[in-house]
This record gives C-alpha cells, structure tokens and sequence, in this order.
C-alpha cells in the first residue's frame, strides 16, 4: 500500500493593508491635492465646553480642508497665494505696451501667471496667448480694476475682465454649465486683480469651449473673445456695434503681437 502524504496546513494570510493613496493636484502650484482647498492660516474662537466653559481664542495654521463635492475648488486664499510666491519669477509675458493706458503694463504678471496656469490645466490647441488677454483687459476696462460697467447696478461686469455677477455664480456653481475647476468669490472680490484675472481667463476657456460646440470644430481664440464679449455673432440691430469692437479688440491684439515680433 501507498503512504498517504500528510496534509500540511497554510497558515491563514495576513489581510493587505489598505493604503489610501491621495489624489494628485490639479496642477504642480496648487497647495492641495484634488478635491481639498487651502485654508491660510487665521484666528480662530473655540467654543465654550465643559473644560473651558467660556472658551478660548487659538490660531488654526493654514491647512488643506475637503471639498464636499470632492471637485476641484480654487478659493481666493489659495489664489493669492499662488501668485505671490511663483508670478514674479515668470519671465515669459504679453509685451510691453501700455496701449495707452497709465496701468498698461501693470497687471503682465498676472496675465502671464494665469495664462501659464490655465493652459497648463486645459493642454489647449494652440495655446492660449498672453498678448491676447491682455488685448481683452485693455478692450473691456482700460487696465481699471475698478472698472463697473454701469455705475448704478452694482451686478453689472466689473473689474479688469468686465465680470458679472451672473458669470461669478456659473463659475462657482458645481451643478451647473461647468464640470470641472470651478473657483468661489464674492462679488467684491471681482475687483481684485489677481482674482478677477483669474477667473478672467477660466471664463475666457469656457466660452471657447461653448463656442467650439456651436460650430462644431475647433474655435479659435479670437472667436471665444467675441462669444466672451456677445459679439461673435450678433444681430442686425447690433451689427455695427459688434463690427466695431470686433476691429479694436483686434486692433489691440494686432500691435502687441508685432511688438512681439520686432
């Protein structure tokens, strides 16, 4: 007869540790990963509790908090943040013409940094130009970060980049037009130059997109100006009108591409 082998039996395995493995940013500058937002660091008032029963003031240090929607958020904080520590070292930007405004030259860095920034989120064919924004500040508000287009309706576009109200609420919205990269301000806060170009070009990507959908191919991004100004293709009564800021807006883009080339 044969000798059975004896059975040996396996040790039960050790169950795999779970590794949570973060998400990456939507792009190298950001603070967090994605799906969280920066918080800077600020006073904060704990409150009362048995311990401490008239609570107590501490400062929570700037961190990185989740977004219910675990959607990309950008916040002021965050935004002002990152220009202030890779901007100024950008060399690359629009040229250097004033267009004949005093604060002509102002803002290059933050059109150069949102320019780069945005492009380097979307990847567009071709890419966007920072000569471009800067002909579209120059066309919508004079460099005047002040700007209000009527002065007696505080929800009108403001701002560099001549936003509204309506435009700042689609931005922010998550169940809206938009699906991704949203950005939260308040109204105020359009006036802010960093912030108002900003969201500037994020509208600017937006209405490109739009515009592609209508005309079913690629638009270019003098058509997405004229969609972001409601000039791309405007009615009889408004013919004129739309001709004439269609010619000065590429007027503006015109000389700062030949400075550019000379």
């Amino acid at each position: 007869m044969k000798k059975s082998k004896a059975r040996t039996t396996k040790a039960p395995s050790k169950p795999k540790k779970l590794v949570t493995v973060r998400p990456g940013k939507p792009h190298p500058w950001r603070l967090c990963p994605e799906g969280e937002h920066w918080v800077r660091t600020h006073p904060l008032l704990v409150p009362s509790s048995q311990k401490n029963p008239e609570g107590y003031k501490t400062i929570r240090r700037c961190h990185c908090a989740r977004n219910s929607s675990g959607k990309d958020q950008l916040y002021p904080d965050e935004m002002l943040e990152i220009a202030r520590r890779h901007f100024l070292r950008l060399k690359s930007g629009p040229c250097a013409l004033t267009l004949g405004h005093a604060n002509g030259n102002s803002f290059d860095p933050l059109i150069t940094g949102w320019v780069k920034y945005w492009n380097e989120v979307f990847k567009p064919t071709p890419l966007l130009e920072a000569n471009l924004v800067k002909a579209l500040i120059s066309s919508e508000s004079g460099f005047d970060p002040l700007a209000l287009a009527k002065k007696i309706d505080p929800k009108s576009a403001r701002g560099l980049m001549q936003l509204t109200n309506a435009t700042r609420k689609i931005l922010a919205d998550e169940k809206g037009e938009l699906k991704n990269h949203f950005l939260t301000l308040t109204q105020e806060e359009l006036n802010h130059p960093t912030l108002n170009i900003c969201a500037g070009i994020r509208w600017l990507f937006h209405k490109r997109a739009l515009v592609s959908s209508k005309l079913d191919r690629q638009a270019t991004w003098e058509e997405a100006v004229f969609e972001y100004k409601s000039i791309l293709k405007p009615s009889k009564a408004a013919l004129k009108r739309a001709k004439l800021l269609q010619s000065r807006f590429l007027d503006l883009f015109s000389k700062l591409e030949k400075c550019e080339k000379t």
